[in-house]
């Protein structure tokens, strides 16, 4: 039982940690409006494409965002809105 658990926080864990930068958190509010291509991201968020693929790359592993190929972009779009709800509980604490 204790290791089922420990595997559970441990899941746990690694979705919060893939959330755990600034950029990722941008990306993620900026999916939350809508499906969202990489050109897109990258103006939004300012930085290079290869740096906010990367960032989508950590968020697509944790299973935060999922990806759709339309010609020779990649659609990104949240696959657990919910997940805002935490950022959203933890600004008061962050102030």
């Amino acid at each position: 039982m204790k290791q089922d658990l420990k595997k559970l926080y441990a899941a746990q864990a690694a979705v919060i940690k893939a959330m755990a930068h600034p950029t990722r958190l941008l990306i993620l509010n900026a999916l939350k409006k809508k499906e969202t291509c990489v050109c897109e991201l990258r103006d939004q968020v300012g930085d290079d494409i290869s740096t906010v693929s990367k960032h989508l790359l950590v968020l697509k592993n944790a299973g935060l965002v999922a990806a759709r190929r339309e010609g020779n972009w990649l659609h990104y779009r949240l696959t657990c809105p919910c997940v805002l709800d935490f950022t959203d509980c933890i600004k008061g604490v962050a102030k």
